[in-house]
């Protein structure tokens, strides 16, 4: 058995993750910010603000020389593409944009299948259960 520590299969998985996500979402011309935030606002318009918030986790940090990535600079594309609409108060899904993303969501979910392959939801639920367990541990508020 490989006894590497938690942190290194954590981040093997996430880049992993990502890589594929990427790949799999890049071939129907989008990004998987791109996709988280068209599932941000297909529950509600939303402004920039609460945006950044919900995708949070995977914007890039500040750094010395520049600032915390937006949300807004995925959003640009989607307007383009006639998925999102900006509005005076913020962003909203367009009905193409909404055709869009139902059908993004059966790749999404083939996606899922495979990255899932021979682990059960019992496994899968105690794996995310145990993972919010040491966020917390670690200063993530719920």
């Amino acid at each position: 058995m490989d006894t590497r520590p938690l942190g290194y299969w954590l981040r093997l998985v996430d880049r992993l993750i990502d890589e594929q996500f990427a790949m799999t979402l890049e071939e129907h011309g989008i990004t998987r910010r791109q996709w988280q935030l068209m599932n941000v606002l297909a529950q509600a318009p939303a402004s920039v603000e609460e945006l950044d918030a919900a995708i949070a986790p995977f914007l890039a940090a500040a750094t010395e020389e520049r600032e915390r990535e937006s949300s807004v600079e995925h959003l640009t594309e989607l307007i383009e593409s006639a998925w999102v609409d900006a509005t005076p108060t913020g962003y909203e899904l367009t009905v193409r944009g909404q055709a869009a993303l139902e059908r993004l969501a059966v790749v999404v979910a083939e996606q899922r299948t495979v990255i899932t392959a021979g682990v059960t939801d019992a496994e899968y639920q105690q794996t995310v259960s145990v993972l919010q367990r040491v966020a917390v541990n670690l200063g993530h508020a719920e």
